[in-house]
């Protein structure tokens, strides 16, 4: 067997995962009436995490934040996996960009 075929096989035995700085499981957010619940999302600092954002309303909306460095267009009725770098801790706020006047919430790294 090929060394590299072989590394593989022995991580995937292990437990190891070669996706491992995405294993934790990702924090499920649901916009709904143009507002993000829940609004106050924890994470852990200095590790990457995700949020699985569920877009409830009927039309599509922004996940927008310029200190998490992020922008992402979500169709109404869909979801959308929102991948987080690691974050010194912190707070980092995060808007719905078509209705941002209800659509607020804020991401602490801890």
């Amino acid at each position: 067997m090929k060394p590299v075929l072989l590394a593989i096989l022995i991580a995937g035995l292990s437990g190891f995962s070669i996706s491992g700085a995405w294993a934790d499981e990702p924090v499920v957010v649901h916009l709904k009436n143009h507002k993000f619940s829940p609004s106050t999302i924890k994470v852990k600092a200095n590790k990457p995490s995700m949020i699985l954002l569920y877009n409830d309303d009927d039309g599509a909306d922004e996940f927008d934040s310029s200190s998490l460095k992020i922008e992402r267009v979500v169709p109404g009725h869909n979801k959308a996996n929102i991948r987080i770098r690691a974050l010194a801790p912190g707070k980092y706020p995060f808007m719905g960009e078509f209705h941002a006047e209800t659509a607020q919430g804020v991401v602490i790294a801890e």
